[in-house]
């Protein structure tokens, strides 16, 4: 395998040829890519093949269902040196009114000549679906993976939190992409100040007070069908008309509760009602990585006797809080304002339950000012930075 920082002294010899992938063996390369090109670089931690492949193979992701998906990979020579999807996803073209296709699962070797021929494969063959415009990265949809990692490569791995080198952004600007929104993350610290920094008063507490209708539910083990379908419902209405939402579709929640069910206990889960009707949402995901990242990608027998055991006592010390969002019957009001701090704070309340010394918010959009002026109470500066690209796909390219 040539390591990325010999790339460089190869490329003169060797051009680089894109060449879609076409049989099982070259998706489980295509899988496991990453791993190999990133593994020496600092601040890179290799997610599970597994856990990859239930993003990216068509018999694990729900996307498949219906979307177009071509997947290449770029070789220099006899080596493969970077990767890359390109999508079409009819429901992401209704909801959005324009033909925009979508690039994602990318991931190279920090060349320019590399990431030049991932995208123009990329967007040659969205433009053969007559796509007008090409945007990303996600994997594999805009409920998977999303962005380009900008800032926080050193920062602790999160699960469904992609990882890529500083230096491949400037290559992805100079291709000609240019940024259509950063999606913020940020670390919540849970230590004795947390509480301080994030007061409710009591008069504005579920079943209390002015809050005498607003209850709070958890989430149950023998009703997750119904509540991931709540769930579900409340994410399309609250999100709906926001930068690159696309309507979760009843079958992605299936597969996603089915994918987190092991992984989830009843705190992990904020509902919050106005009497009998769901107003508000939180999740949060115990964070695969603090029970994987000694393991590397592909663990050895022992290995995944340690990754069950671990997985039992559940030995997690960090989540990420994901579906944060209220409904639209309340947005605009002075109590749908107070949602996502309620959420947040019966989050809180839950630490004794949910041992975790910190949890990540996101990914929040750039553009979402009363969401970051909330969560920027509590963490003044997000610790990671993905973002989102977006350019023009000319007809007559060659």
């Amino acid at each position: 395998m040539i390591l990325p920082e010999d790339f460089a002294a190869h490329q003169s010899q060797q051009d680089v040829v894109v060449r879609p992938v076409t049989t099982r063996k070259e998706l489980a390369l295509f899988i496991r890519l990453p791993r190999k090109l990133y593994r020496h670089m600092k601040g890179y931690v290799a997610p599970l093949d597994l856990e990859q492949k239930d993003l990216i193979d068509p018999g694990k992701n729900p996307v498949f269902r219906h979307a177009s998906i071509r997947f290449f990979i770029a070789w220099r020579g006899s080596e493969p040196c970077g990767r890359i999807a390109a999508i079409v996803d009819p429901i992401a073209i209704k909801t959005w009114n324009e033909k925009i296709g979508l690039f994602g699962a990318f991931d190279a070797a920090p060349q320019a000549d590399i990431v030049s021929a991932l995208l123009d494969a990329a967007r040659d063959w969205l433009r053969l679906q007559g796509m007008a415009r090409m945007r990303g990265p996600v994997t594999l949809s805009c409920h998977g993976e999303s962005g380009l990692m900008i800032e926080g490569q050193d920062e602790p791995p999160m699960i469904a939190t992609p990882w890529h080198p500083k230096a491949l952004f400037p290559l992805v600007e100079a291709y000609g992409l240019s940024k259509v929104q950063d999606l913020l993350t940020y670390r919540l610290v849970f230590d004795e100040s947390t509480d301080a920094r994030h007061i409710v008063p009591q008069t504005l507490r579920p079943g209390e007070g002015r809050l005498g209708d607003i209850s709070t539910l958890r989430l149950s083990k023998k009703e997750i069908a119904a509540q991931g379908e709540v769930l579900r419902e409340l994410y399309n209405d609250g999100w709906a008309g926001t930068f690159n939402f696309v309507p979760l579709q009843s079958y992605e929640m299936t597969a996603m509760i089915n994918q987190l069910k092991p992984l989830l206990r009843p705190e992990h889960y904020v509902q919050i009602n106005q009497g009998n009707n769901p107003v508000a949402m939180a999740m949060v995901v115990p964070n695969v990585f603090d029970i994987v990242s000694d393991l590397g990608g592909a663990p050895s027998p022992l290995g995944w006797l340690k990754l069950g055991a671990r997985l039992v006592r559940h030995q997690f010390r960090t989540g990420r809080v994901i579906l944060l969002g209220v409904s639209q019957q309340m947005r605009g009001t002075v109590l749908g304002a107070l949602m996502p701090s309620l959420a947040i704070a019966e989050l809180l309340s839950r630490r004794d339950a949910l041992p975790y010394d910190a949890v990540e918010l996101g990914w929040i959009l750039e553009s979402n000012m009363p969401m970051r002026n909330l969560v920027e109470r509590l963490v003044p500066t997000p610790n990671k930075v993905h973002r989102l690209y977006e350019g023009a796909i000319s007809p007559n390219a060659a």
